[in-house]
């Protein structure tokens, strides 16, 4: 679960939006639109404890320490870093307890499962924008933490990616787990994801995707 008491974000003296505050269940599905520099991934910033608000406190009720996996926009990402797609997956198991055995079966599944086979050794570099997100959403899958929180994960999917993409969302939310996706597709979000959190500078709205979309001008939240 995620609650947010009093909430303020953004640039010191400069408040995205008035105080807020909203929940999200635990095991629920959550999309966030807004207007470009509305603070959407600056929100999911605040809610993995890598920002500080400006007021206000973030209440996360999670099973268990380390249990929250966060994945940010590519560009974030040094691509002149020398380890191979393989090796940013295997990232994913940090803190893990399993096997070597272990984990190169599931490395190996993971890598099977997002298409990734055959470009294990290619360095960073060498990955089309399409290549690198479906690691970085590999490295995620080996996480396994119950809460996700995921900054644009459609970036640079093709079609195939997107397949994948939201196959994934839709099995990681029927394992019971909380997931809130920061998303630009409206179509997608009203396809896929059943609640959303609609940010403008009056504060936000939390209610059902389909409704809020149909509110709202699509030049307001692209």
């Amino acid at each position: 679960m995620i609650r947010c008491e009093a909430l303020r974000w953004g640039a010191p003296g400069q408040p995205l939006t008035p105080p807020v505050d909203f929940e999200l269940n635990q095991g629920s599905l959550t999309a966030v639109i807004g207007a470009n520099g509305s603070g959407k991934s600056s929100l999911l910033k605040v809610i993995a404890g890598l920002q500080k608000p400006l007021t206000g406190k973030v209440i996360l009720d999670v099973p268990r320490k380390g249990s929250l996996s966060f994945l940010p926009q590519q560009q974030n990402l040094d691509r002149q870093f020398p380890i191979s797609l393989q090796e940013l997956v295997a990232a994913g198991f940090w803190g893990s307890k399993l096997s070597p055995e272990v984990r190169s079966q599931r490395l190996k599944a993971v890598l099977e499962n997002w298409c990734l086979t055959g470009l294990e050794q290619r360095p960073l570099m060498a990955l089309s924008g399409g290549e690198l997100q479906r690691a970085l959403l590999a490295r995620l899958s080996l996480a396994e933490a119950p809460l996700l929180l995921l900054d644009e994960p459609h970036a640079a999917l093709d079609e195939l990616g997107q397949s994948l993409l939201w196959r994934n969302i839709h099995a990681w939310h029927a394992e019971g787990r909380t997931l809130v996706v920061v998303c630009h597709d409206l179509a997608a979000v009203r396809q896929h994801i059943p609640q959303t959190l609609l940010i403008k500078s009056s504060g936000c709205v939390l209610g059902s995707s389909t409704e809020l979309i149909r509110q709202q001008p699509q030049t307001q939240v692209a």
